[in-house]
């Protein structure tokens, strides 16, 4: 029996123990017009708002979820971020991975089972919808009578965004032109749904009068009203488009205690830097002069926005102030946006909490080392992983490999390195013109050890490497480290971090480095392992990995309908 299953074992018991109830949703989602950052714009919206209602559950619990896609005109799926989707894999809500997508005017149930306590997000997974605004917090607490490690009066939650005024449709339309067009900086930075534009920078007359209007109480600043004495927990979680961020509250630190749902060793920081797909708890003391009320902040970092993406501004309301008092300060300025030292050290610095630790199998079956560039593939601009770019078949893996269709997808696997690895200039603009398109999947043995290196390079442009925060569906895996330059495949695992490494399921590679990743490919499925920019996704940066997918139990036919799948699925 593997160590990680083991654990699970632990984890059901106290699920089992704790009498684990059922959460039921029912979301209406469509599209609406929203002044989110006071610009009026169709957003995608649960129940008429964005971010959508917030799942609480307990640990053990099961969550269903029924939704109606009301589009109109476009497909849906919702993915459970960080749900690692034990023994439901169809509900991952990966459209060509795990299901067919929902279609418009028709319902879909989720029913999955949240398997262990932290900070969680959904979002849509279709297409670029999550950048429309469908997505919000999964807030999973212990059982009752379970302690956690550390104490706090009050919990929230706080989801950061980027906000663009074009569409998805406009978006994709432009990543898939010759001549490429690209998505451009965010025009605003999101705090729980809130932002602020600048009207007068609108470069075009609009017809409606209202379009942008900044006395709209949409977009008034999100408010958090705190008590002062009171410790508060924020669940921090990032679902930015493109951008990375940090965020800072004027006047007070913050002290790091959980990762992607892990406590991590107390870390105290003033600015937090997260990724697209992070999720964070910090502590807040509320401890300064009751007579002001201070700033909340977010700022871009790694991409030089200054000039077209300001801050993202909230408050932070010392009751009994007014909570539209503005503080007497200006915000916080940002760190600066190119200097990656504080952002490598705050990854270096998050390890496992003392008497949380699990620690990785000592040595891996498989080491997969992904170098990222940027490629043209017959005049299109496209992301590519060792010079692959993804595509997806029209009948998902998870059916076609249980129902034996091979034929829908290559079957040739992908490199697990580039063969010119060693000689290649991560540092140079290199023509790959040996680059491809490809549906090709990733075969794990069962059980097995998996390294994962992610590398990093220079785009098509000079002098560029960008963040990238990678994401796996279905697993959490270990951060063994994290290093400047190329990886030295002799070297650089004697410096692995075996003792106390903090799980995750989403973690940045820094410009011009790579980062180090263990799992054990022991949960029945076909997964997703992809950069969570929107636009890098869409351009082909991601991968799939199939472990034991001939355990999966029989498939609802409620996932089928797509591809060579629609016969399958019952009227």
């Amino acid at each position: 029996m593997s160590r990680s299953i083991a654990w699970l074992l632990c984890v059901f018991a106290v699920m089992v123990s704790a009498e684990a109830g059922v959460r039921r949703y029912k979301w209406d989602v469509k599209y609406e017009f929203k002044s989110l950052d006071c610009y009026k714009k169709l957003a995608i919206t649960i129940n008429g708002k964005t971010p959508g209602p917030t799942i609480l559950a307990r640990q053990g619990d099961t969550i269903i979820v029924e939704v109606t896609n009301g589009l109109v005109t476009e497909n849906l799926a919702i993915h459970w971020h960080g749900i690692r989707q034990i023994g439901s894999p169809w509900s991952d809500g990966t459209e060509g991975v795990t299901q067919c997508p929902i279609l418009p005017g028709d319902n879909f149930t989720y029913r999955f089972i949240v398997d262990r306590p932290g900070t969680y997000l959904y979002h849509a997974h279709y297409g670029m919808q999550r950048e429309a605004g469908l997505y919000g917090s999964i807030r999973v607490l212990l059982p009752d009578g379970v302690a956690e490690p550390f104490t706090y009066d009050y919990d929230r939650s706080i989801i950061l965004n980027d906000w663009y005024h074009a569409s998805t449709y406009e978006q994709a339309a432009g990543l898939s032109s010759i001549p490429f067009v690209w998505v451009e900086e965010p025009q605003s930075l999101l705090i729980q749904g809130k932002g602020k534009f600048d009207c007068s920078k609108l470069v075009t007359a609009s017809s409606d009068p209202m379009a942008c209007n900044t006395t709209n109480p949409e977009c008034s600043p999100y408010m958090l009203t705190v008590v002062q004495g009171k410790t508060y927990r924020l669940r921090i979680s990032s679902v930015t488009a493109l951008s990375a961020l940090s965020f800072q509250i004027e006047g007070h630190n913050m002290t790091v205690v959980e990762a992607d749902g892990h406590y991590v060793e107390p870390i105290v920081v003033q600015n937090l830097f997260i990724y697209s797909g992070e999720t964070y708890s910090v502590l807040i003391k509320i401890d300064q002069e009751p007579s002001r009320n201070y700033w909340i902040t977010t700022n871009i970092v790694g991409r030089d926005a200054t000039a077209k993406t300001p801050p993202g501004l909230a408050i932070l309301n010392y009751y009994p102030n007014h909570p539209k008092r503005v503080p007497p300060t200006d915000p916080p300025a940002g760190p600066i946006w190119n200097d990656t030292a504080p952002r490598l050290a705050q990854s270096v610095a998050i390890k496992a909490r003392q008497g949380y630790v699990h620690t990785p199998p000592p040595k891996s079956d498989r080491v997969i080392v992904l170098l990222n560039t940027q490629n043209k593939i017959d005049g299109y601009i496209r992301w590519s992983v060792n010079n692959v770019s993804f595509t997806f078949p029209h009948t998902p893996y998870l059916i076609a490999l249980k129902e034996n269709l091979h034929h829908v997808f290559d079957q040739h696997p992908p490199p697990d390195r580039l063969h010119e690895f060693t000689t290649y200039d991560i540092y140079g603009v290199v023509n790959n013109t040996n680059a491809t398109s490809s549906n090709a999947i990733y075969r794990l043995k069962f059980n097995s050890t998996v390294d994962i290196i992610l590398q990093n390079a220079n785009t098509m442009t000079e002098n560029n490497s960008e963040t990238h925060p990678w994401h796996l569906h279905g697993h959490d895996f270990w951060v063994l480290g994290y290093g400047k330059g190329k990886f030295d495949a002799k070297n650089d695992p004697k410096k692995y971090n075996l003792a106390n490494p903090i799980m995750k399921n989403t973690v940045a590679v820094h410009p011009y480095g790579w980062t180090a990743l263990r799992f054990v490919a022991d949960n029945p499925g076909v997964w997703l392992f992809h950069c969570h920019i929107e636009s890098h996704f869409y351009m082909g940066m991601r991968v799939v990995f199939e472990e034991g997918v001939e355990k999966v139990s029989k498939l609802p036919s409620e996932i089928m309908g797509c591809g060579e799948t629609k016969a399958f699925k019952k009227p």
